[in-house]
């Protein structure tokens, strides 16, 4: 029950609580950061109230968060013109330059290095203050290259067919095919019921969703895929609610960690990969990605795991027994998970376990990820030994993220083959080239740092990915660094995107009231980065200089 005061009569009255979330949920929902809109009195929006309030002024709060928004807007007024006017200097300096010198030095100013330069930081801008959808942005940057004749339209053509955007789309219709028959839901049931506290609880959710890296390629897949696991978990633990609120801290907390895990766990991890091969390295297969992704992965969500525990629970929370039976699973999933396996289930087994086989094998059958990925797919979608049914599953593939992918491709071989990231990195090593054999040591650090750091400015893991990586690959070669350990160390870093519920889908999904009913506010979040942090910048550091060299990805040459 709450009371409400009556502002015209004084009078208190009470009115029930509304506890329960809508029956009838709409068909798409998009996860947005913009709070919805304020309910007053007995459900009425602020539209349909007397006008006296509506035309009230501001509360001081609001006033304070206008402002903000008009500084970053100022902000990003002077950081556009900042670009530009870098841009039209370098374009001058290019063009004054003796033909011979500009053309002849190795990482030279020409003006296609100026051009390029100026639209990948124009990008980045666009990424970081701007509304504008990652993949236009990426888009209208590869548009312009052409546009100038910096990029050649065949290349831009040609980073669509890439064997990396063919791997991506089998590995999506192939996750369709798992999640559609219900195989994911039975095994999260039948490892939760053996939870007998919380803490078993929350750790026996943290495996369990560090081995759906493996089965869908997405962290927003991913985190779609848990919300009927944490409402059934939820419904057990009513009554509970600072075990309910940390329980949602750490689903889209692990789903974000864990997915270092798999070459696949991200957008941003095959991004980072072609990258790499882009600029002449030799880029990581899906078995040594797992190599040294997987050992990162679970010490991370284990360790965030513990500090979720240590933030949000107080020992009374901890103490006591737990038990949630598969009966508590099957209220809220689509399918059974009691009985014996369906034939869908089986299939999709035999298929996530031939497919994992192949690409872990990869040197003794030589098939390349991207063919083993279009094969699974073929076969989850075939009508006698397939799960799903072709457009159901292709409708699963987000194609936005593809074009992305193709036009930071074509971005990166532009960056490459004009010279501009040569002379990036030489412009930027200025800083660093007085302090000798500490220069490596502290490029790490600070690339360490930017890459936690970098969800503050650009929501997008990918765009991240698109926006840093470039930079990374070039700067480390003249630190004496190597790029492949240098850009797998940020990537990984990268996968820490907590604070804000607009830094990653996942979080932005299970603080929606809409989808998950009893989450966690951004406060929650904030009071959780500070610990988790520093966490993963010590952690990465560690593997950077150590654990990973051990393992046989040495950081120094």
């Amino acid at each position: 029950m709450s009371t409400l005061i009556d502002s015209r009569t004084g009078v208190n009255s009470t009115t029930p609580e509304i506890l329960e979330p809508p029956t009838e949920r709409p068909k798409h929902v998009r996860f947005a950061t913009i709070p919805p809109v304020r309910m007053s009195g007995a459900g009425r929006s602020l539209p349909e109230r007397a006008p006296q309030l509506r035309d009230r002024p501001a509360p001081p709060r609001s006033r304070a968060i206008g402002g903000r928004d008009r500084m970053r807007r100022v902000i990003a007024l002077v950081a556009l013109a900042a670009v530009l006017a870098a841009g039209a200097a370098m374009a001058l300096s290019a063009a004054g330059a003796p033909v011979s010198t500009a053309a002849g030095a190795a990482g030279g100013l020409t003006v296609p290095v100026a051009i390029t330069v100026t639209v990948f930081l124009l990008a980045v801008w666009a990424w970081t203050a701007t509304r504008l959808d990652d993949t236009l942005v990426s888009l209208l940057a590869a548009l312009a290259l052409i546009a100038t004749g910096v990029l050649p339209v065949d290349t831009f053509f040609a980073s669509l067919g890439d064997p990396t955007i063919w791997l991506l789309i089998g590995a999506f219709v192939i996750a369709a095919g798992v999640t559609s028959s219900g195989l994911a839901m039975r095994g999260a049931a039948h490892l939760l019921r053996r939870a007998r506290s919380p803490r078993a609880l929350f750790h026996l959710t943290t495996v369990a969703l560090t081995l759906t890296a493996f089965a869908v390629p997405a962290t927003s897949g991913r985190a779609a895929l848990a919300i009927p696991v944490f409402t059934a978990v939820a419904a057990v633990l009513a009554g509970r609610e600072k075990l309910v609120k940390a329980l949602a801290l750490l689903f889209p907390t692990v789903i974000l960690l864990s997915a270092a895990a798999s070459l696949l766990g991200a957008g941003a991890h095959i991004i980072t990969n072609q990258l790499l091969v882009a600029a002449g390295g030799e880029g990581f297969t899906f078995l040594s990605w797992l190599w040294f992704g997987l050992p990162v992965a679970v010490i991370s969500s284990h360790l965030a795991c513990e500090i979720i525990l240590w933030r949000f629970t107080d020992r009374p929370d901890r103490a006591g027994r737990l038990r949630i039976g598969l009966a508590d699973f099957e209220r809220t999933a689509p399918m059974p998970v009691t009985g014996p396996l369906r034939a869908d289930e089986w299939r999709a087994t035999a298929l996530l376990a031939g497919v994992i086989v192949l690409w872990s094998t990869e040197p003794l059958h030589q098939l390349s990820p991207a063919l083993v990925a279009l094969l699974g797919a073929v076969a989850a979608v075939s009508p006698v030994i397939g799960c799903t049914r072709l457009p159901a599953a292709v409708a699963k593939v987000p194609w936005g993220l593809l074009l992305f992918l193709a036009a930071t491709l074509a971005l990166a071989s532009a960056l490459t083959e004009t010279g501009a990231a040569v002379w990036l990195s030489g412009s930027a090593l200025a800083p660093l080239a007085g302090l000798g054999a500490g220069g490596g040591i502290a490029f790490i650090l600070v690339v360490i740092g930017l890459s936690i750091a970098a969800h503050l400015l650009i929501p997008s893991r990918s765009a991240r990915s698109a926006a840093v990586i470039p930079v990374v690959i070039a700067l480390a070669p003249g630190l004496g660094v190597e790029p492949m350990a240098a850009a797998f160390a940020s990537t990984v870093a990268a996968g820490f995107c907590h604070t804000l519920p607009s830094s990653a889908k996942p979080v932005a999904m299970f603080a929606d009231p809409a989808a998950v009913p009893g989450g966690f506010a951004p406060r929650d979040l904030r009071r959780l980065s500070i610990v988790l942090a520093p966490m993963m910048f010590a952690l990465v550091a560690v593997c950077a200089f150590w654990i990973w060299p051990a393992m046989g990805m040495p950081l120094m040459r």
